[in-house]
């Protein structure tokens, strides 16, 4: 069992969020005031460090844009180096709650990785037309892979527990799509056990989303990519003497 104080890290990637990722950060210390914040800023060339600095954060700095993916990966690697058993991935442009990180910290008694799931629910977010159809057919068979029901795989709300961040330190995976549809496989195949809890989405808070719907016939043939290659990766293991 768990100890009930774990040390949490919350991770926030950011690239050119300078509108949004100050708010961020105070939302952030005010849901989950115990938690520390770190904002990866992944290569930014406008003020995203400058002004999450100055909201509170520590800013972990990277040399170019490596995505996502390589963002997260750096995070996980910080928790381990630091002794942290939580990590929490925020979105660094305002559509995830804070407010929802305790919840989803609390799912980590009986899980070790709990995702926010948008479409499970609760709030009115919706996607439509092919690439409404490329997510309910990756949750299908992510939800197979994963041996529990999943409506949401490409989420970047998540709460990591120490089984997680353990595995996640060495195998996240920095491709497209690599830090949803393949860690969540790579997770999966690694005896991880993996829950959503239902989260609203908020109004972006700046810069531009990441998808525009005229590139959904491109997403669903990258995200399908992404599966195969998570699937031909050799099985993960976490180490034994890992938390429990």
């Amino acid at each position: 069992m768990r100890p009930v104080d774990l040390s949490v890290l919350v991770v926030i990637p950011a690239l050119n969020e300078e509108d949004s990722v100050a708010d961020v950060v105070r939302d952030v210390s005010t849901a989950y005031p115990s938690a520390r914040c770190l904002v990866i800023d992944d290569g930014s060339d406008d003020a995203t460090g400058l002004r999450a600095r100055s909201a509170g954060a520590d800013v972990l700095p990277l040399p170019f844009n490596l995505g996502v993916g390589g963002a997260m990966r750096a995070g996980f690697r910080f928790a381990r180096a630091h002794g942290y058993e939580v990590v929490v991935q925020v979105d660094a442009d305002g559509q995830h709650d804070p407010r929802m990180i305790e919840e989803m910290i609390a799912r980590l008694d009986q899980a070790d990785l709990v995702i926010g799931a948008r479409f499970a629910g609760r709030g009115e977010y919706g996607v439509r037309g092919p690439r409404k159809w490329a997510m309910r057919l990756l949750a299908t068979v992510i939800s197979r892979v994963a041996r529990t029901r999943l409506t949401d795989v490409t989420s970047g709300f998540k709460a990591a527990g120490p089984r997680a961040v353990e595995l996640f330190s060495d195998e996240f995976p920095a491709e497209y799509l690599g830090d949803t549809i393949e860690a969540l496989v790579i997770a999966a195949r690694a005896g991880l056990h993996i829950e959503q809890v239902p989260v609203a989405m908020r109004v972006r808070q700046g810069g531009e989303p990441s998808h525009r719907p005229i590139k959904a016939a491109v997403y669903l043939i990258r995200a399908c990519a992404a599966f195969g290659l998570a699937m031909m990766r050799p099985r993960a293991k976490v180490r034994s003497d890992a938390w429990t």
